[in-house]
């Protein structure tokens, strides 16, 4: 198979949204990606149905190979698919160690997951995403004992610290997993 990715994060993006793609409607990258194969660009060997078919492999080849953690963080991360989102969060939470209490943690890794996007309010923004209200990302109502700002700033840092860490190592394993793949444009 000759490389049709150009770099890691779009592969990771596109294979994550494989499954909330339908046939019938493209997303506007889908269509840039579409245009360049149509006009002979990189990968315009392969059909469009067949790029969506192999972006279902990688999809379940991640899926299989990483672990539940690291496929947990990605998805919460990039995926499209509100219910798998949401889902990942879910199982995120319980695996965050901090002496937060457990709304406060559920709330930190729920922004971190789906952080504020400026322009939703006043429609600039696509709403065919989760969109919180912006209270939610009001840090003082994640705390209903009231501990200190401090205290509070230092439990979110240590919340966010753990994700990227994990996602960082999710991206290291899905990168390995790719270059084994050679799905990469320049690979080969």
């Amino acid at each position: 198979m000759t490389g049709i990715y150009k770099d890691v994060m779009g592969a990771l993006v596109r294979v994550l949204a494989a499954d909330n793609i339908d046939n019938s409607t493209k997303q506007s990258w889908q269509k840039l990606i579409d245009a360049e194969l149509r006009l002979g660009g990189q990968g315009a060997g392969i059909s469009v149905r067949d790029k969506f078919d192999y972006d279902c492999c990688l999809y379940a080849l991640l899926h299989r190979e990483l672990a539940p953690a690291q496929w947990d963080v990605l998805v919460a991360k990039y995926s499209t698919h509100k219910a798998n989102k949401v889902g990942a969060i879910g199982r995120l939470v319980p695996r965050i160690a901090s002496p937060a209490p457990q709304i406060f943690i559920y709330k930190a890794v729920t922004a971190w997951a789906i952080p504020r996007l400026r322009g939703v309010q006043d429609r600039k923004r696509s709403t065919d995403m989760i969109v919180l209200p912006v209270e939610f990302y009001d840090m003082n109502a994640w705390d209903p004992a009231a501990s200190p700002e401090r205290t509070r700033h230092r439990w979110r840092s240590g919340i966010y610290q753990r994700l990227e860490f994990l996602e960082e190592a999710a991206v290291i394993h899905a990168t390995e997993l790719f270059d084994r793949e050679e799905i990469f444009i320049d690979a080969a």
